[in-house]
């Protein structure tokens, strides 16, 4: 799940003027690239699938990775996801025993 948690912004609340703060900074943050639609992955060692487990995950999501170790940048030119459901996505990548094939995703749709 998200590794960041930006403020969500209630559907409504009693003060009128604390709400339309509330709105502002989200929308603030939203055009400033704060998002909570982030996470990190670590790719199964010694197998070619992992599942990434993320409730914002739809069967129309764009998932896209970037490496954070030199491991999780090799394993990148192989990765593709086969599959995406409602909370979960398939990753095929070729096997390797490393473990640190670390990679963070960011999640549109």
């Amino acid at each position: 799940m998200a590794d960041n948690s930006f403020p969500t912004v209630p559907l409504s609340i009693p003060d009128t003027a604390q709400h339309l703060r509330l709105v502002s900074t989200s929308l603030n943050n939203t055009i400033n690239g704060k998002l909570n639609s982030t996470g990190t992955i670590t790719l199964t060692a010694s197998a070619t699938s992992t599942t990434l487990t993320d409730a914002r995950i739809g069967g129309n999501s764009i998932i896209l990775f970037m490496p954070t170790t030199a491991n999780g940048r090799t394993a990148l030119n192989g990765l593709h996801v086969s599959g995406r459901a409602d909370g979960s996505a398939t990753l095929t990548h070729a096997s390797s025993g490393n473990t640190d094939q670390h990679l963070s995703y960011t999640i549109i749709g």
